[in-house]
């Protein structure tokens, strides 16, 4: 199983451990609001306080340097859902680097084939 598909199992499910052992230490995560840098703790606690939930989650290209995700993201603060494109790269099979990119999405968007 490739690295983005365990870190979005475990993003989705809150796993703690998997998380920690799929982010690298030094990682630096770069969302596309509020101009923050965040770091790995900050990723694990994001992950582990149900605020966003996912779907239509893909991978669209992955090697052992980088990868690219697609996937809508529906935010429990009540915010729009937005489609969120996410760039990784990796170092020593972890996730060391994370940025990311969405387009709000207006409140009746259906995926393609629904």
């Amino acid at each position: 199983m490739s690295i983005l598909t365990k870190y979005q199992e475990a993003f989705e499910s809150g796993e703690k451990e998997q998380l920690d052992a799929l982010i690298h230490d030094d990682c630096k995560f770069y969302p596309h609001v509020g101009g923050a840098v965040m770091t790995k703790s900050d990723v694990m606690a994001f992950a582990t306080m149900d605020a966003v939930r996912s779907e239509a989650r893909r991978v669209l290209f992955e090697n052992d340097e980088v990868g690219v995700t697609h996937s809508i993201a529906h935010f429990a603060n009540g915010s729009t859902s937005e489609a969120v494109l996410a760039f990784f790269r990796f170092k020593d099979g972890k996730i060391i680097h994370v940025e990311t990119g969405a387009t709000p999405l207006s409140d009746d968007y259906k995926l393609i084939g629904q």
